[in-house]
């Protein structure tokens, strides 16, 4: 097997048998031109197709078929193409001799020529010499050699934005008479790309190809290269006859200018880039102005501007509107709201600018004119009693959306007075302010007043209507209306102050004070209280059991209301107790100088609140705790989480202990901690960069690295790579590298495209420099094409002008020429064979009619894969 390049030859010998047998060549004689008796094998030298200013060289055998001796004395050429080669005469040849006899063929121009050889010669018998001449002819046809032109023959791409592509196309012709390989494409100059061309490229004469070239500038501003195309001419003959038909070739190169201009695309910029209109009222508009730029390098033209959000309107624009390079163009932009309310909206401005749409955002508050109102929008005393006074509170807001200046207010109605505003005031839009209205009856009875506010709001006059009765009997009045005792520890017992007030204009007397609630009891009620007067009693709970328990305290009075009922509720509860959720709390192994946190949760576990007044971390350092802030309390049930931290110092196991103080039933809990202090460890991969070189796409190659730890153990949890052409295997995560060993790992490379494949597989560690990381590099190569080099000995007959080579996939045939035209040499090449295939192949000889021989001995190849 020999390599050529990436293509795989192989070469095969066949050897043809040197007799036909019952079907050999011998069955005709060849023809021959005679005269005296000296006879010629060929009479016409055909040399076929031979490239101007190259030779060939053609030998014909002269054959003395007499019975005496013949001399040839001289030869001579009529044509100036065609030379004697070699000559040695005279020559002298006895009875059933032969010699060979060459002749040149150098032609000077292009086309075909045809000239005559004649021979001298004298015959000798033992009485007389006869002199005589015999000739034959030779023939040729002469072409120029292969030419590579290209059209055009320079390529100019004006002006291309920049970030865009341009193609144009090219032809590539074989404008000679020989065939020419075109061997490599050079580019130059920046941008400048050539494509659909696939080297080597063999042209045939009058054979053509096209291919693309593109222009993608980089950047702004003119560029200029050139594509070099280096091409060889072939100088072997058509025919494979004689000599100087081998391979040769020359070398040439085509070089064809590019050029082309960079050209920064047209961009659209917007000042300001949003616009903010502020508080606008409803029935009036704002303006503000706008301005748009091309701050690109090529024309930009806008085609449309679509305005969205309602109230807003855009002004100024002739469209279409085109605008150089630089240049720019104000518009306005008006909003005229109906309705109030905040409004968004934008004007989005259609282009054949880079940024197709650009969008102004728009915002803006359409706001009503001021607006009073009053809340509550009536005040309403109920019952005062005559000879006191009630006040209320009534506050204004100003409901719209500009200011209001309040210049009057006045109150209307007997017994009614206006308090706290200082006139003028002004509130602005939503801004509150707090009057009050004072009923002091002089007399029993119902009274109606108002009070008037004036402004300049969009509602002139604000009315807010007042009423009220002056009543005169005693009315008895608890304060709290009801008692809630929270959580009483059971045999414990809690008591809370009631205070009675008779807000009516006579005394009252308290004949009864009725409890009811198990665990419930009074003691200290008044009995008589004057108009106005209050007194205060106790209420006791002394609960026997837990649970929720509720009651009431009934007054029995004359007042006009006869009956006062105050709610009682309290709930007998069982000491609190403070738990942990955990009551040991270990950490491990944790780094020196890191940190490693638990959370710890507090739990009242009983039925009435405790609370936490100390905590105290004892024990080896490096503990410590947070979050909690002392003191801490905690109702029944209620939970409370801290953390709890471990940031050693020093190797070595530590413990300790957290010790919290608390009024619950367990005045001291005591939680457990432990850790061990680790010297950090470190990961390293080696080596740093896996090279995996080129790989046929489709296969796949594994390396190796391998992981090291030190310091400490490292555990390993993960690794990803940054692309899926590279693998990882033969590890399982999470694993662990004990400190001062390491762990090998396999890489594997299985290439998708053709290129440079670069990747980084990263590994996540418990090592202080986690991520550790390694490069992959990597060539994907396409799989090579295959062909099969065949050659064999020449056939020992003289009249065999040609060879016919059959091939078959089982030995022995079926065979199936694969030759499309007689093969003239004792080569072959079988460029359709598929990879992994195994073929056999066998060779015939044919003769000048056609007549073929038997197949020759069988050889056998294998095609590697790929």
């Amino acid at each position: 097997m020999k390599d050529l390049g990436r293509f795989k030859t192989i070469t095969l010998l066949l050897a043809l048998a040197a007799t036909f047998g019952c079907q050999g060549l011998s069955a005709t004689q060849p023809t021959v031109s005679q005269s005296g008796n000296l006879s010629i094998a060929a009479p016409n030298l055909n040399f076929g197709t031979v490239l101007v200013g190259h030779s060939e060289v053609l030998t014909n055998t002269l054959l003395n078929t007499s019975d005496s001796r013949i001399t040839v004395l001289r030869a001579a050429v009529d044509k100036s193409d065609f030379s004697i080669a070699g000559d040695k005469l005279p020559v002298t040849l006895a009875p059933g001799d032969s010699v060979p006899f060459s002749v040149a063929y150098n032609p000077r121009a292009h086309g075909k020529s045809t000239g005559t050889v004649a021979l001298d010669t004298t015959t000798a018998t033992s009485t007389t010499i006869a002199s005589a001449s015999t000739t034959f002819t030779a023939s040729g046809n002469a072409v120029n050699p292969g030419q590579l032109t290209v059209t055009p023959s320079s390529i100019t791409f004006g002006s291309v934005p920049v970030g865009t592509t341009q193609t144009q196309s090219a032809t590539l012709a074989n404008s000679g008479g020989s065939s020419l390989t075109i061997s490599q494409a050079t580019v130059n100059g920046n941008g400048f790309t050539l494509s659909g061309l696939t080297m080597p490229l063999t042209l045939v004469p009058g054979q053509s190809v096209a291919v693309n070239v593109s222009f993608t500038p980089p950047a702004g501003g003119p560029d200029s290269g050139s594509i070099a195309l280096a091409f060889v001419v072939s100088t072997q003959g058509h025919n494979g006859k004689g000599h100087g038909g081998g391979l040769a070739g020359t070398n040439s190169t085509v070089m064809v200018p590019v050029s082309g201009t960079g050209m920064t695309a047209g961009q659209l910029v917007a000042t300001p880039a949003s616009v903010s209109l502020g508080n606008v009222q409803v029935g009036t508009n704002q303006t503000q102005q706008v301005t748009i730029t091309n701050s690109g390098g090529t024309i930009v033209t806008i085609s449309q501007a679509t305005t969205i959000g309602t109230g807003f309107s855009a002004s100024g624009l002739a469209l279409p509107l085109t605008l150089a390079a630089g240049q720019s163009q104000s518009f306005n932009v008006t909003f005229a709201p109906q309705v109030a309310g905040t409004v968004s909206g934008s004007i989005s401005l259609a282009s054949d600018a880079t940024n197709p749409t650009l969008s102004i955002l728009l915002s803006a508050t359409a706001v009503t004119p001021g607006s009073l109102v009053s809340n509550p929008s009536s005040l309403s005393f109920g019952n005062v009693q005559t000879g006191t006074s009630q006040t209320l509170s009534a506050t204004l807001t100003n409901s719209g959306g500009t200011s209001v200046t309040i210049s009057q207010a006045s109150a209307s109605g007997s017994g009614y007075t206006l308090s706290g505003l200082s006139l003028p005031t002004t509130l602005s839009a939503g801004q509150s302010k707090t009057f009050s209205v004072q009923f002091a009856p002089q007399t029993s009875g119902s009274v109606s007043g108002n009070v008037a506010i004036t402004s300049d709001a969009s509602n002139p006059t604000l009315n807010v209507p007042l009423s009220g009765s002056g009543v005169t009997p005693g009315t008895l009045g608890a304060s709290p209306s009801s008692l809630s005792f929270g959580t009483v520890l059971v045999g414990n017992n809690s008591s809370l102050q009631e205070t009675l007030t008779n807000t009516g204009g006579s005394s009252v007397t308290i004949s009864q004070a009725n409890v009811s609630g198990s665990g419930f009891s009074v003691s200290g009620v008044p009995a008589t209280l004057a108009a106005g007067q209050s007194a205060n009693f106790n209420v006791t709970f002394a609960p026997q059991s837990s649970g929720a328990v509720t009651g009431s305290v009934s007054i029995v009075s004359n007042a006009s209301n006869s009956t006062l009922k105050i709610t009682l509720s309290g709930t007998g509860a069982t000491p609190g107790i403070l738990s942990a959720s955990s009551q040991t709390l270990s950490f491990g192994s944790v780094q020196v100088n890191g940190s490693a946190t638990q959370s710890e949760t507090l739990t009242n576990t009983g039925g009435t609140t405790i609370t936490v007044s100390q905590a105290n971390v004892s024990g080896g350092s490096g503990f410590s705790i947070s979050g909690l802030n002392l003191p801490l309390t905690l109702i029944a049930g209620q939970s409370f989480t801290f953390g709890t931290t471990f940031a050693p110092t020093a190797a070595g196991s530590v413990t300790g202990t957290i010790s919290l103080t608390s009024d619950a039933s367990n005045s001291t809990l005591t939680i457990s901690l432990s850790g061990t202090g680790t010297v950090p460890g470190q990961l390293s991969v080696s080596p740093s960069t896996l090279d995996f070189s080129s790989v046929v796409i489709g296969q796949s190659k594994n390396m190796t690295a391998t992981l090291s730890a030190t310091g400490s153990n490292v555990t390993v949890s993960s690794a990803s790579a940054s692309t899926s052409e590279f693998t990882l295997s033969g590890v399982s995560f999470p694993f662990t590298i004990t400190a001062g060993q390491s762990k090998a790992i396999t890489v594997t490379f299985t290439p998708q495209s053709s290129g440079t494949a670069s990747a980084t597989i990263s590994f996540a560690s418990s090592a202080s420099n986690s991520p550790t990381s390694e490069s992959l590099t990597g060539n994907g190569t396409a799989p090579p094409p295959h062909n099969v080099d065949l050659s064999w000995a020449a056939s020992s007959s003289t009249d065999v002008v040609g060879y016919n080579v059959y091939r078959a996939t089982v030995s022995g045939g079926p065979f199936t020429k694969i030759n499309t035209a007689l093969n003239a040499t004792t080569a072959f090449v079988d460029n359709s064979v598929q990879a992994g295939q195994t073929y056999y192949y066998v060779t015939t000889a044919v003769d000048g009619t056609g007549l073929e021989s038997g197949y020759s001995n069988q050889v056998k190849t294998i095609i590697p894969t790929p």
